[in-house]
């Protein structure tokens, strides 16, 4: 399960070591956390992961045994992105593994991303495994990347790698294993410690169309 610690003023929200799948109880200690963060005046939030995954996204056994709850579901996980992309802070996503489907969604909620170059993959599945984009969710990948980048990443399942995540603008930096973390960190920190509300308003503003997206329907 996931856990908080914090690096001087910048809390780290690290996902743990599995596929970090989003189970409802997945789901709710994140929220506990991002709860924390910002309770305690955080400067910034680097969301990252140990072991060979970022996030492998949806909990698809869940859903498989839990299918009258999928509309739930589904609410739970938009609503983890809406909070994310209006955190009042600076935000990173550090990705040192692979990220699919919704685990790629989270960590383009964030206002940064930076990837390992070497290893992992970036991509959303959602055209291999036939299961469609909602509305929330296309939206939310379309206001990060560009056009060209969106079509090609939302259509075709491509595995970008991180050089190729970079050259694509679905993340800001690919850099070597050991420097993940000290480029996210120094991704946050020139915009730490600004007021709270400010903050929520301003992005709030920026991804209103988003923002509706992941509160209407699927």
């Amino acid at each position: 399960m996931p856990t908080l610690s914090f690096h001087d003023k910048i809390a780290v929200l690290d996902l743990g070591d599995t596929e970090n799948r989003f189970s409802p109880e997945f789901l709710a200690e994140l929220h506990a956390h991002l709860d924390a963060a910002v309770e305690q005046q955080a400067h910034g939030l680097i969301t990252r992961a140990g072991g060979k995954f970022f996030s492998n996204g949806l909990d698809l056994d869940w859903l498989s045994a839990n299918g009258d709850r999928a509309g739930w579901y589904v609410e739970q996980v938009h609503a983890l992105f809406g909070r994310v992309l209006t955190l009042p802070m600076p935000t990173a996503a550090a990705i040192g593994g692979h990220a699919f489907g919704a685990g790629a969604m989270l960590a383009i909620a964030h206002d940064y991303r930076v990837m390992r170059a070497d290893r992992g993959f970036f991509c959303f599945p959602e055209a291999d495994i036939r299961i469609p984009f909602t509305n929330g969710m296309a939206a939310l990948i379309q206001s990060k990347v560009p056009p060209r980048t969106a079509v090609l990443a939302m259509t075709t399942g491509k595995r970008f790698g991180g050089t190729e995540a970079a050259a694509a603008d679905l993340v800001d930096a690919a850099v070597a294993e050991d420097a993940v973390f000290d480029a996210a960190v120094a991704a946050v920190a020139p915009a730490g410690g600004k007021d709270q509300p400010t903050i929520t308003a301003i992005k709030s503003v920026m991804f209103d169309a988003v923002l509706s997206a992941l509160r209407g329907p699927a």
